[in-house]
């Protein structure tokens, strides 16, 4: 399984050096932006487990890159960090779509804890997932229609599971690549593929106008369950 990778936002360059290592250090793949656009153009384009965010940001403030995010449907996990420590203004952002808030100045081992935290509970215990007329039972990485199991390969079951997990975002092929098979072997690429369309006969209705894994192009593949 792939290194959890957070994007530390942050516009202080020695708060965002610090943050960026001690996260690598902790055996995390850490990202940086040192303002909200330039956020918000990383999480359109890159695939993130976790946010660390300043609230106070040049360009695009923190609150309003939450509600950007929120607006967009995403469940990404933030972590929001502020020099702002009333209670109000934390409340402010929790209300705009923040997992976890953090009062600067703060301690490392506080601010990974919360890192941990927000990271388990994000990939927490598995739960039943609806799927078109389909059931995936994320703990036994098994799909039913009804009562009876639909027979699933083992990498199929790894690649279903693993976009179940990750559903609020689009996940590309080297990162599927590096979490189902291990490596970002070019020429596997197109096993990807296969399997994706493996799926789709097993899921979806018309697998030729997919519902539930659908192509975002540009980015990857996405589960989309039912409502």
């Amino acid at each position: 399984m792939s290194r959890a990778r957070i994007l530390v936002v942050e516009d202080d360059p020695t708060i965002l050096l610090a943050l960026a290592e001690k996260l690598e250090s902790e055996g995390y793949d850490a990202a940086r932006a040192a303002d909200g656009e330039e956020a918000r153009r990383r999480i359109e384009d890159e695939a993130f487990d976790l946010v660390v965010l300043d609230i106070m940001l040049p360009r695009l403030d923190g609150l309003a890159l939450l509600r950007w995010l929120r607006r967009t449907g995403s469940r990404l996990p933030v972590l929001a960090l502020s020099a702002k420590g009333l209670e109000e203004e934390k409340v402010e952002g929790l209300k705009a779509g923040a997992d976890d808030y953090i009062a600067k100045p703060f301690g490392l081992k506080e601010l990974l804890a919360r890192v941990e935290a927000l990271l388990r509970r994000a990939h927490g215990p598995a739960t039943r997932l609806a799927i078109g007329g389909l059931t995936l039972d994320l703990e036994r990485r098994a799909l039913f229609r009804g009562e009876e199991e639909v027979p699933l390969s083992r990498k199929e079951a790894d690649l279903l599971v693993y976009l179940a997990r990750h559903r609020d975002r689009p996940v590309s092929r080297d990162e599927i690549l590096d979490a189902v098979w291990g490596h970002f072997a070019s020429s596997a690429e197109r096993a990807v593929d296969f399997h994706v369309l493996r799926l789709r006969r097993k899921l979806e209705p018309d697998p030729s106008s997919p519902r539930h894994i659908v192509t975002r192009h540009g980015r990857g593949y996405q589960l989309v369950p039912s409502p």
